[in-house]
């Protein structure tokens, strides 16, 4: 499967980085779709361990972009959420310090809590951008490692077994989002 993926860049490594890098900025900015297919892609190219530290740089770069955009995006809504009688959203605005810092590390190490719904809180939160940077790579490296090792698992299958595998999460994401919208 490398020698396929090294068809599309060229002798330059450099540029799948990049290419990593910007798909891992968009995928975080959307806050819904799910990176693990460029987790398994950076494994698949650069092999476990390099291809580890790209995921950690892309997911640190995505949730730094993403946050600042959500923040812009935030203080548009402000007067609408000052005026919200959600107690949750109003402590949430008034996260600060130590206890934010706290609060994204539990959350992002924890696999299954979506990053997009971490960097909406955080930057609802009055974390800082240098906090929220060093709590969210921090807390996403084990869950990372976790996501790498089992990538590494699956692409060590016969084809048969890892289009199985990948037939499976695709089928069982649409189930779980058609139940989702008649919710």
């Amino acid at each position: 499967m490398r020698d396929y993926l090294l068809e599309w860049f060229p002798g330059n490594p450099i540029l799948a980085v990049l290419f990593s890098l910007i798909v891992n900025i968009v995928v975080a900015i959307s806050g819904i779709l799910p990176s693990a297919f460029i987790t398994a892609g950076n494994i698949a190219f650069f092999g476990f361990e390099t291809g580890l530290m790209v995921s950690i740089a892309g997911e640190a770069a995505g949730a730094i972009v993403s946050f600042i955009l959500y923040r812009k995006g935030l203080i548009k809504l402000s007067p609408k959420i000052n005026k919200s009688n959600s107690k949750l959203l109003l402590m949430l605005k008034n996260t600060a310090g130590a206890e934010a810092v706290i609060l994204v590390l539990t959350l992002r190490v924890l696999p299954f809590i979506p990053s997009g719904a971490v960097t909406l809180a955080a930057a609802f939160s009055k974390m800082g951008l240098l906090s929220f940077s060093v709590a969210s790579t921090v807390g996403k490296i084990p869950s990372l490692f976790i996501e790498a090792c089992s990538i590494d698992q699956v692409l060590s299958l016969k084809i048969e077994w890892q289009v199985a595998f990948i037939l499976f999460f695709i089928l069982t994401s649409i189930y779980f989002l058609f139940r989702k919208m008649k919710r």
